[in-house]
């Protein structure tokens, strides 16, 4: 969209949940409007605000405006990272960009070097964190950016930050539960905003569940009902359609649920089409399943997508925080060498229950908090997947250590508050990279639109500045959210055990490991230079038989070769270049 006079011309990709206000705003300062649509306030608000627009957005979006008058091009992108937005130089000076990497590969004369680090990054964290991607010249505007380039100026391309979550707490507001119910209402209400059919996920949890309650209380003020609600299990894995379906008949939702049933070693192949990078976190799949029965209903659908980080959901939560206590009790030379050497000598029982785990329990007491916190978050670690490598791509990640960006990111925040220093972390790593990432590409891969009410900006905020006593409390995270709830929810609801998005793939790479190994050990990966083909069949070999639990990495690997052989193949040229695709 352009300004009459042609001036200004904006490409948006998201929605502006508060363009109304916006609206109303600049047209008292003598702003004139054609169209009802959101992308016109970013036009009159860039002319009237400047870069000092960005703070005023509420809602998702990425997007690039030009001032021919000024000569400046603005890129920006949401708060949390809700919507992606990639950018390259080229070699002959100019500038791209585009929301998918495929925009951006379309141009032959970009190169297309897979980056050796960013491999090593999405093994240990199942995705390629901002702002790096998959590909060395290609970059990813972080989450709560902005990059301004003046004409002739392209030296130097420095992302600037326009807002960033608490890094630390505040005092415990009076009668928390009952804000919280009132801001997440609020900003329910303000995202069911449409001018096309709506729904919601719905997967029993305490997330999804709340979202839904919020949603199909507006929709039954307003007259509309009922709520459309979509659901998805598995026969033999995690199956939430029961619970889903006793929440639905109870809020009196039109409920549609479906089985799913996936070949993960075929579905790994899908991956680099659908996110145009090897993505590893395999609820990925049955997330498109969701979106494409959600899809045959409705154009727009509400998520729960942000409850775990905002107000400490995750399993890894409590056991840092138990950690923690543990670091403060016993001086880090003892825990290094006491409990490190515990760690040492206890078997590895990969296959076992968590509680069994003892080495990996052991090791992650007698580590510095940071990189305790990054082996909890650590898909394939560190030992393990540097045996997987070829001696020319160890070469090239000499020195490269996933768990900085998390000592980094922990270092900014308070450090007496251990749990407020993981929320951070994964605020910044793990929702942009893997939950926002995967929700955006499956639901876009449908023309699906999902909006996630839990991270308003404002909501995640208030949420993440709370004490930890109110989030994480006698060892069951998201406290304060299952009070504020407690009106609108049943308790099994509220204090069901948490089933997760996933169905179970270890059983399938068992059973098919001979296609499994010829995939891995004789196909792309070890034609590109960076993988040893014993090692990758030796990984196989384990976890067939038995004596190892592989299955994450072998998915992550799966995933990886069916990128590099659609990318066209890859070679290495020497120990420190990154791999050139045709």
């Amino acid at each position: 969209m352009a300004t009459p006079d042609g001036l200004i011309t904006v490409c948006f990709n998201g929605e502006i949940y508060n363009h109304a206000a916006l609206r109303q705003a600049l047209e008292a300062a003598g702003h004139r409007f054609r169209t009802r649509s959101d992308t016109e306030c970013l036009l009159h608000g860039w002319r009237e605000w400047g870069v000092g627009l960005l703070e005023r957005l509420k809602g998702m979006f990425a997007f690039a405006l030009w001032d021919r008058d000024r000569g400046e091009l603005l890129l920006a992108r949401d708060r949390l990272g809700e919507k992606p937005l990639h950018y390259a130089s080229l070699p002959n000076g100019g500038f791209v960009f585009a929301s998918e990497l495929g925009g951006l590969l379309a141009l032959p004369e970009l190169p297309r070097r897979i980056d050796p680090v960013a491999v090593d990054d999405y093994l240990a964290l199942g995705y390629v964190p901002d702002p790096t991607t998959i590909f060395a010249g290609i970059r990813r505007l972080p989450a709560a950016h902005f990059l301004l380039l003046h004409r002739g100026e392209l030296a130097t391309l420095a992302p600037r930050r326009y807002w960033r979550p608490p890094t630390s707490a505040a005092p415990a507001p009076p009668e928390a539960a009952a804000e919280l119910a009132r801001r997440l209402d609020a900003a329910v209400r303000a995202q069911l905003m449409s001018d096309v059919p709506l729904g919601a996920f719905l997967s029993g949890g305490v997330d999804s569940s709340a979202v839904v309650a919020c949603a199909a209380r507006a929709v039954a003020e307003a007259g509309t009902g009922p709520l459309a609600v979509f659901t998805i299990g598995f026969e033999n894995g995690a199956d939430e359609r029961p619970a889903a379906a006793a929440l639905a008949a109870q809020l009196a939702l039109a409920h549609h649920a479906d089985v799913g049933q996936v070949d993960y070693v075929a579905a790994a192949r899908d991956q680099a089409r659908i996110f145009g990078e090897p993505f590893g976190d395999h609820s990925a799949v049955p997330t498109l399943m969701v979106c494409r029965l959600a899809r045959r209903h409705v154009t727009v659908a509400l998520s729960g997508d942000g409850g775990d980080e905002v107000f400490a959901g995750y399993r890894r939560y409590r056991w840092h925080s138990l950690a923690e206590a543990v670091r403060r009790l016993v001086p880090g030379g003892m825990r290094r060498q006491i409990i490190g050497g515990l760690a040492a000598a206890y078997p590895k029982l990969d296959w076992a229950p968590r509680w069994l785990r003892a080495k990996t329990t052991l090791t992650e007491l007698s580590l510095d908090s940071a990189l305790g916190y990054y082996r909890t978050a650590c898909k394939v670690e560190d030992g393990r997947r540097r045996r997987l490598y070829a001696e020319a791509a160890r070469r090239a990640l000499d020195g490269h250590d996933p768990s900085a960006r998390f000592a980094n990111l922990m270092a900014e925040c308070d450090e007496e508050d251990g749990l407020l220093q993981a929320q951070y972390a994964d605020l910044h790593t793990y929702l942009p990279g893997d939950i926002l990432a995967k929700t955006d590409r499956t639901s876009m891969a449908v023309s699906l639109e999902l909006r996630p009410p839990i991270l308003d900006h404002e909501l995640v905020a208030w949420g993440m500045a709370l004490p930890a006593s109110l989030k994480l409390r006698r060892g069951v995270g998201k406290h304060v959210l299952r009070e504020a709830m407690a009106p609108l929810l049943p308790a099994a609801t509220l204090w069901g055990q948490k089933r997760g998005f996933a169905d179970r793939i270890g059983g399938q790479f068992r059973a098919r490991a001979p296609e499994v190994t010829a995939r891995l050990a004789r196909g792309a990966l070890p034609e590109s230079g960076l993988f040893d083909s014993a090692a990758l069949a030796r990984i196989v070999e384990e976890h067939a038989s038995g004596r190892a639990e592989h299955s994450q990495a072998i998915w992550q690997l799966l995933v990886l070769e069916g990128f590099v052989a659609q990318a066209g193949g890859a070679t290495v040229h020497d120990s420190v270049q990154p791999v050139m695709v045709a």
